[in-house]
């Protein structure tokens, strides 16, 4: 293993999870106070979390991205449509059924069990990723394949019992968490460099947008063959009793996330032996390269869970439930924000993300200012969010207008930043908000309006999140654009001076 690159992966992680640690820490010595146990548990849940997404996006970058790229470009060079229709189908359905973010809420819709919910998004990203990848080989705008899609599901929408509006939107985000994006994103890449048009690099990202969109029908589907009352099971908040039981907490956890991540990993690992003996036969030194990555991932998913669901979900439910009892529950708004513009920088695919943009576009898009787009897209979406808990306002009055301004910049915008930031919708919604935001939302909904509402007020979270980074980045996009038209401008203005000049030598000449 590189020390070196393992050190700046454990430094990136520091980075992202220590602002979010700090605001945790400095609301549980000022305005809630928290037990003792909840605080032992949360700080040893922001360790593991630490060292488990540096070993993530080390495996991310050895293992996942190299298969990715491998896969995407050689389904494509065989030049068989029925090769590339099968192969991407059969990809969507493995990456999403090793998806852990989709148990945490498949276990939250109402009256359909697990297993259905989850065939029906597996089936919903396979058929997307298809349409995705042939999206890219024809050349077709991703613009107006978004306008349709999203046309179609709010028609759909109006037909559904309201109780699934949230679950389906937010099912849209979980579903491209850490173990798809990086896998999905790379396929991409992949597929896109065996072109030699211009647009190639463009064309590679925008996968993750068509592929969230799969899993929004499908609940909505579900929901007309499923109509049914919401229901909401609390989360439970552990009380121990020593930070040695609190220690305990984690080690009883362990197991199961190791039986859990080793299931979601087994799919993609055996897809990738069968690929390796039938198709790519790479050497043993790249071989033994992302074996050893593919180590890294399972470990750093195994960590990583195992710090957000026992450290971070209770607390982010107690202080929620909290802030929401106090007379002054107005003060979830502006603290949603300040959470949710440092919390994104703690999810593993958003680094996935950055990286890739700054890799594709040569630089020409800064990951800091990817950074940047993205924690305030997170910032306004919690403040919407919290705004819903307080007023049980629907999620439509949302999402409709932020949709539809989303869909009217991607014909102003470079097309680039349309799929970058369609992009960055399912990757800014993982686990983060899955195991500590949602659960701060249903903590201050249940103080504020009781259970009866969280079903419709709290769930949604996920929805918020995944559409405000849409808006975010797609403005990053027109201040280039503006940009780079005034660049173009100066540098017209100084060759037509250079030129004048020369031709005034001429004539005196």
């Amino acid at each position: 293993m590189n020390r070196n690159l393992l050190n700046d992966k454990m430094q990136e992680a520091i980075a992202s999870v220590l602002p979010i640690t700090l605001i945790v820490l400095m609301l549980c010595f000022t305005i809630t106070p928290i037990p003792n146990s909840m605080l032992v548990s949360f700080v040893f849940g922001a360790v593991l979390l630490t060292v488990g997404m540096a070993f993530f996006t080390l495996g991310a970058d050895t293992a996942m991205t190299p298969i990715g790229n491998k896969v995407g470009s050689c389904i494509t060079k065989s030049r068989k449509l029925w090769v590339i229709v099968f192969v991407s189908f059969l990809l969507g359905v493995i990456i999403t059924i090793s998806e852990p973010d989709l148990q945490v809420l498949a276990n939250q819709v109402p009256s359909i069990s697990n297993p259905v919910i989850i065939g029906a998004v597996a089936l919903g990203v396979g058929i997307f990723l298809v349409i995705a990848m042939l999206r890219i080989l024809i050349g077709i705008s991703l613009s107006w394949l978004l306008m349709g899609f999203y046309a179609m599901i709010f028609i759909l929408a109006w037909q559904v019992p309201q109780d699934f509006w949230a679950v389906a939107f937010d099912s849209g985000g979980v579903t491209t968490g850490p173990m798809t994006v990086p896998f999905i994103m790379a396929l991409g890449v992949g597929v896109s460099s065996i072109r030699s048009d211009r647009h190639a690099g463009d064309d590679s990202f925008g996968l993750v947008a068509l592929c969230s969109i799969g899993p929004i029908m499908a609940v909505l589907i579900l929901g007309l063959l499923y109509p049914a009352e919401g229901t909401y099971t609390p989360v439970v908040i552990p009380h121990t009793e020593t930070s040695q039981d609190s220690l305990m907490l984690f080690l009883e956890a362990f197991p199961d996330y190791i039986h859990e991540v080793a299931v979601a990993l087994a799919p993609i690992i055996a897809f990738f032996i069968l690929f390796q003996i039938f198709v790519i036969k790479l050497s043993k030194r790249a071989l033994l390269r992302i074996c050893a990555g593919l180590g890294y991932t399972y470990a750093g998913l195994v960590l990583f869970l195992t710090g957000v669901n026992v450290g971070f979900m209770p607390i982010g439910n107690y202080i929620g439930k909290m802030i929401g009892e106090t007379p002054y529950n107005w003060i979830l708004v502006p603290l949603a924000m300040l959470i949710g513009y440092f919390i994104v920088q703690a999810e593993p695919a958003v680094h996935v993300l950055n990286r890739q943009v700054e890799q594709i576009t040569a630089g020409s898009i800064p990951g800091k200012a990817m950074q940047i787009s993205l924690s305030a897209g997170v910032a306004v979406s919690l403040a919407l969010a919290m705004i819903r808990v307080i007023t049980g306002i629907s999620v439509m009055w949302f999402l409709i207008p932020g949709y539809a301004l989303a869909l009217g910049l991607t014909f102003v915008v470079p097309k680039i930043f349309t799929a970058i930031a369609f992009d960055s919708g399912g990757v800014a919604s993982g686990p983060m908000t899955a195991t500590f935001l949602l659960p701060f939302a249903m903590g201050a909904c249940e103080a504020a309006g009781g259970l009866d509402r969280i079903v419709t007020d709290a769930f949604g979270v996920v929805a918020m999140v995944a559409m405000t980074p849409l808006i975010t980045i797609q403005i990053l996009g027109v201040v280039y654009k503006l940009k780079k038209r005034k660049d173009d401008e100066i540098r017209a203005m100084f060759a037509n001076a250079i030129r004048n000049f020369a031709d005034d030598d001429i004539i005196e000449l």
